[in-house]
């Protein structure tokens, strides 16, 4: 095959032409068409990537990388902890107790209560950290969310009652167990239902008032929880159980997967129609060219060649096309990484910046979707042009 005659013949039918200015434009309108649909692709699933690390970060500050949990009461002992504590040095332990509370000032909120160990929890919970930084926390000093500490109407210092499930004998009756705390402080983790119905109490403290020492379970901070949950598994007891971020939100994350993939699967369809431009402008050009295509055939070129001539014009359209539309993609990427062009509500999506992040993974299969679709686009046109009939094309036209 002649390599030069193909690149000589390939370059002068990418020339604008201005006899048949309607098949240049249809060129124009397909690299148009697929640097679009390129740079939609990347940015929608930059932006859902960013998107599901807010929420994967925002899940696993309050929700902790592992879980044990007490499958029975008393299941879980300091025994237990120290034994766990001293074979895995890695990891971070918090004990807590957890329970359902009223707080009651003006108005009552139901929330979880936490009992848990404030110096060892703050280790493992940077909201909590930031929240009782430099505060000194007696017995029954309770931290609540900011979003709960506004719908309440109270400030830091105020006494307020929570009021728990149990109950004590009153005279001749039952009441429902009650204790006033003292507000020490407020978090923010920036998703609202865990500030409005998160709190945190002293371990000890909770104790005292639900009158019983049995401890729900254990936060564990793990840099590598897929592997370490395995682990665990082997060294638990009859009666406690552990249970990952991951699986206490699966269907959360599983729906934003499928959501995932039916965006990248409806975005290719811009790619697709535009690829159809493509189609419809080489099959335009060998209509409009087939006496050239007759003659370079009877002085001597093959069909090979011609097949590759305009294969090539396909795949130079569609080619320059993606590579415009990752550059268009990447600095869109760039500017809402570093302007506020698109503000949201923090209370919603826990920022106010629309969050972006690019995985290698969906960038190449962008990338490798679209020259698919380029290539399966140029092959039934080049085709079509190999097969023109010498002899007739050459009496007639």
């Amino acid at each position: 095959m002649n390599r030069k005659f193909v690149s000589f013949i390939v370059k002068k039918y990418l020339k604008f032409d201005k006899t048949q200015p309607f098949i240049s434009i249809s060129f124009i309108l397909a690299f148009l068409g697929i640097m679009t649909g390129v740079a939609v692709l990347i940015i929608a699933m930059s932006i859902m990537n960013g998107m599901d690390k807010e929420f994967e970060k925002k899940l696993t500050i309050m929700n902790y990388p592992l879980t044990l949990y007490a499958k029975i009461d008393g299941a879980i002992t300091p025994q237990l902890i120290d034994k766990l504590q001293k074979k895995y040095p890695q990891l971070k332990f918090s004990p807590y107790i957890q329970t359902s509370a009223i707080l009651k000032s003006s108005q009552m909120y139901g929330v979880i209560l936490y009992g848990v160990d404030f110096e060892k929890e703050k280790k493992i919970n940077p909201i909590l950290k930031k929240a009782i930084e430099g505060k000194k926390i007696s017995k029954f000093d309770i931290v609540i969310g900011q979003r709960l500490l506004s719908d309440m109407g109270v400030d830091i210092g105020d006494k307020i009652i929570a009021i728990f499930s149990a109950s004590d004998p009153y005279g001749l009756d039952i009441a429902p167990r009650m204790k006033k705390v003292k507000i020490i402080s407020y978090f923010h983790s920036g998703l609202n239902a865990y500030d409005k119905g998160i709190a945190y109490i002293s371990l000890e403290g909770l104790k005292k008032i639900l009158r019983n020492d049995a401890l729900t379970g254990v936060h564990i901070y793990s840099k590598e929880p897929f592997k370490d949950i395995e682990k665990l598994k082997k060294e638990l007891p009859f009666g406690v159980g552990i249970v990952g971020w991951w699986q206490q939100n699966g269907n959360f994350f599983s729906a934003l997967k499928m959501e995932k993939r039916a965006l990248f699967l409806v975005l290719l369809l811009i790619i697709i129609v535009a690829s159809l431009n493509i189609i419809g402008s080489l099959l335009m050009m060998i209509m409009n060219r087939r006496k050239e295509i007759a003659l370079m055939m009877s002085l001597g070129a093959t069909k090979r060649e011609i097949k590759t001539i305009f294969f090539k014009l396909g795949l130079v359209v569609g080619v320059f096309g993606i590579i415009a539309g990752v550059a268009v993609g990447g600095v869109a990427i760039w500017a809402l990484n570093t302007f506020d062009i698109i503000s949201l509500p923090a209370d919603v999506y826990g920022t106010t910046k629309i969050p972006t992040d690019l995985s290698f993974v969906d960038f190449f299969s962008i990338i490798i979707g679209a020259v698919v679709i380029i290539i399966a686009s140029s092959i039934y046109p080049a085709k079509k042009a190999s097969e023109v009939d010498i002899l007739t094309t050459l009496k007639f036209e």
